[in-house]
């Protein structure tokens, strides 16, 4: 009984070690697959056209589209935890983008935190908050063309780097 733990423990010790893979989602083949292509970059109105408002959610971007938008350096980069992937890039008083549908979106400033493509309406308002890496605390807004309600989310943002 004794040898049966013990072999019990030590097949458990190798195999914990098994999962190296850090590609989004944790895929354990992912490293058999050739690299995430960048997706598409179309103004809302293309992008959202035929879907329903409700299942219309952000999205994390890849390094990918990080590189297909240009980069993130000197823009301010929202997620929606501290560690995870890009949702929203953007400059302060500037332009951004927001990944939805699968698709990058453009949007262009509208006045102070607040972007626009068509119908689609973006907003960000920084909160008196930092999470425990110490990233700023924000609100993303995302009102879809054509939506009674605004979807809200959470995050974290950091500036300039």
């Amino acid at each position: 009984m004794k040898t049966r733990l013990i072999l019990l423990a030590s097949l458990s010790a190798v195999l914990a070690g098994c999962n190296k893979n850090t590609a989004i989602g944790n895929d354990r083949e992912a490293h058999l697959d050739p690299p995430a292509k960048a997706s598409s970059i179309e103004p809302a109105a293309s992008a959202l056209q035929g879907v329903a408002t409700a299942l219309v959610k952000p999205e994390t971007m890849t390094d990918a589209d990080i590189a297909a938008i240009g980069g993130d350096q000197g823009r301010c980069v929202f997620r929606l935890t501290e560690v995870g992937f890009p949702t929203f890039v953007y400059e302060p008083n500037g332009s951004g983008f927001i990944k939805l549908n699968g698709k990058l979106i453009p949007v262009e400033p509208d006045g102070a935190d607040r972007f626009t493509s068509g119908g689609l309406l973006v907003t960000t308002q920084m909160l008196d908050d930092e999470g425990n890496a110490g990233l700023q605390a924000q609100q993303l807004i995302v009102v879809p063309p054509g939506a009674e309600d605004e979807l809200g989310y959470r995050g974290y943002v950091i500036c300039g780097r």
